[in-house]
């Protein structure tokens, strides 16, 4: 079974920097691709990354050269750092994988991250 936990946000000022971590439950050919997306209160659901079993990730342009992903296979963990944070960046992240492109079945609750400006 397929469960994802999200963790480290919190409240920053406008250029500051959060690392979150997401932790699965499992690693199989099903989590190969971990996605981080957001959600602001009103706001459609927002694609922020992804990263592939490798290592090798992709990202909105909306957080390029800014969020960058790692993922840590021993600890079934992929972690996504935020630098240079603006108050626009503020949502509810939550991470994710399975299903087909850009669709995941399985969702972690997410941890709300604040900018403040």
């Amino acid at each position: 079974q397929v469960q994802l936990m999200e963790s480290g946000g919190g409240l920053v000022q406008a250029g500051g920097s959060l690392r979150l971590s997401c932790v699965t439950s499992i690693r199989t050919p099903e989590t190969t691709l971990i996605y981080w997306f957001r959600q602001s209160p009103g706001k459609e659901r927002e694609f922020v990354g992804v990263i592939n079993w490798v290592g090798g990730s992709t990202y909105a342009d909306s957080v390029q050269g800014r969020f960058t992903m790692s993922r840590d296979n021993a600890k079934n963990a992929v972690y996504l750092q935020m630098d240079s944070l603006k108050p626009e960046d503020t949502a509810v992240y939550s991470c994710a994988t399975g299903g087909t492109w850009l669709k995941p079945i399985y969702w972690g609750q997410g941890t709300q991250v604040t900018v403040s400006s």
